[in-house]
């Protein structure tokens, strides 16, 4: 087995079985090379997410100055992963500030959505103009897929 993570998503009891059947599978191939650490999670941002993300973070970028300056889509990413989560700032070792916080890679998809909504807030009151379209809310989405969901 390789030393790649493995990845298995169980969404409800209907799959639990299969899916514990694979996993005890993967462990006791993996064992064979020496011990193996299983891990529980919820799912992270999705792709369609963080592609979603750097667009904004540069429409931001081009288009604000914060106070006189002009910051890259990285900076304005821990500035807007900051105000999300109300992180802390300590003076760093050779001076200046740092923010303790967390990395957006680790951010669940529900708390990726705030972060969205919370620049999407930020640009209107700034009056950014999107170079991409919004995404769909998940309830959009439901009803593009699911018409009779409508009714």
């Amino acid at each position: 087995m390789s030393a790649r993570k493995k990845y298995v998503r169980i969404s409800d009891e209907s799959v639990l079985d299969e899916r514990i059947r694979y996993i005890r599978s993967l462990i006791r191939r993996g064992l064979a090379a020496g011990p193996v650490i299983v891990s529980l999670g919820r799912e992270t941002r999705t792709v369609e997410q963080n592609a979603k993300l750097w667009p904004m973070l540069t429409d931001v970028s081009k288009q604000v100055e914060w106070y006189g300056q002009m910051l890259s889509p990285e900076d304005w990413k821990h500035i807007f992963t900051s105000a999300l989560l109300k992180q802390r700032a300590v003076p760093g070792i050779d001076g200046g500030i740092v923010v303790l916080g967390q990395s957006t890679s680790r951010m669940s998809k529900s708390l990726f959505s705030d972060l969205i909504e919370l620049i999407y807030v930020f640009g209107a009151e700034h009056d950014v103009v999107w170079s991409e379209p919004k995404m769909p809310s998940h309830r959009q989405k439901k009803n593009t897929l699911h018409p009779e969901a409508q009714q």
